[in-house]
């Protein structure tokens, strides 16, 4: 594979497993990421994991137009991967116009800046959060898109939109929309990983920051929910998983007419309890955790139907959720701090 492909949001956390991934592939990777929210040394690490001499990089915001067209123009572009967002739910709610700048209005500077160069090949970092709150599981992509229940939601609901209106006003695009579920895991090497700035909003990371000794015990929101155990049940993903998604939604693009959107997921739930007693396998050690009311706005139980993206794609998640454990574990082992270390080199993976 020689094609050259474009990363918004490349040193994030799916961004740069997928450039890890496609870079180990052959492809020819730009990232472009303005780091608010992201890492240089996550492409620092790219050396030592995958031949990444074919990664180029600029730092750059996605809502400067003018420079997104001459980086697609300059690096030859063909396709483009747009992962760069803000992405936490709670944020979103208090901080609801950086939400919208970044989200929307980065995705319309993008789009915009794509047709100047005429690239106009697109996959699309979406979230199930289009879905709103569940009526029936798994969730489909015929499932009808309710009122999202946050600010974040509704900014992939929007550039959803967006894409759908750009695709019908030229049938050049070509694009698709990945709605991924919960991703979780790090690269097998342990070099590269999730880092969450501040508290994380997510529960595999928040874990494994109390397995590390960062945070006192796991706040399990509730136990009395409809479920075999209690607690919400979620559909998680290895992010190694999702990142062959996007080669595969790449490839695909050349049979694709307009815009869809297809559910990146493992296709089953599991509980909150399962995660914390896969994290306790994977370190060898009790988490300890406390039962707390429920959050406002939780539903007992979401995950995907993948087999649209099997059936258009030729992918499927392989990974379980002991892998995903035991993966996001060497990673945290090994970087306790995240890439926020005052000795990058000394860190190494644990066996």
């Amino acid at each position: 594979m020689t094609a050259n492909v474009l990363l918004t949001g490349g040193a994030g956390y799916i961004g740069s497993h997928t450039a890890a991934w496609l870079l180990a592939r052959g492809w020819g990777v730009v990232v472009v990421d303005n780091f608010s929210n992201s890492s240089p040394l996550a492409l620092d690490r790219m050396a030592g994991i995958v031949p990444s001499g074919r990664l180029r990089w600029h730092e750059a915001d996605i809502r400067d137009t003018e420079r997104l067209a001459e980086i697609l123009r300059s690096e030859d572009v063909q396709s483009v991967v747009h992962f760069a967002g803000l992405k936490a739910v709670g944020e979103s709610v208090t901080n609801p116009l950086d939400y919208y700048s970044v989200n929307v209005t980065g995705s319309v500077s993008l789009l915009t800046a794509m047709a100047i160069a005429q690239t106009r090949r697109l996959v699309f970092s979406s979230s199930c959060t289009v879905y709103g709150a569940p009526d029936t599981l798994p969730l489909t992509e015929d499932a009808p898109r309710k009122p999202a229940t946050n600010p974040y939601g509704r900014t992939k609901q929007m550039v959803e939109d967006l894409i759908d209106d750009v695709a019908e006003s030229d049938p050049r695009w070509r694009a698709i929309s990945l709605r991924y579920f919960n991703p979780v895991g790090a690269h097998p090497s342990g070099r590269i990983g999730e880092d969450p700035s501040g508290v994380p909003d997510n529960l595999m990371p928040y874990v494994m920051q109390v397995a590390i000794g960062r945070r006192p015990f796991v706040a399990v929101y509730g136990d009395d929910y409809p479920t075999p155990d209690g607690t919400g049940i979620r559909d998680y993903i290895h992010v190694m998983d999702l990142a062959s998604a996007h080669e595969a939604a790449l490839l695909a693009l050349d049979d694709q007419a307009g815009h869809s959107a297809l559910n990146i997921g493992a296709g089953k739930g599991y509980s909150v309890l399962e995660v914390i007693a896969a994290a306790s396998r994977a370190t060898g050690t009790s988490i300890p955790y406390k039962v707390v009311d429920r959050r406002p706005g939780d539903v007992a139980a979401t995950w995907a139907d993948a087999r649209r993206a099997e059936d258009r794609l030729g992918w499927r998640a392989e990974r379980d959720l002991d892998a995903m454990a035991a993966d996001h574990w060497r990673w945290q082992a090994a970087n306790p701090y995240g890439y926020g270390t005052s000795d990058d080199t000394a860190q190494s993976p644990p066996d």
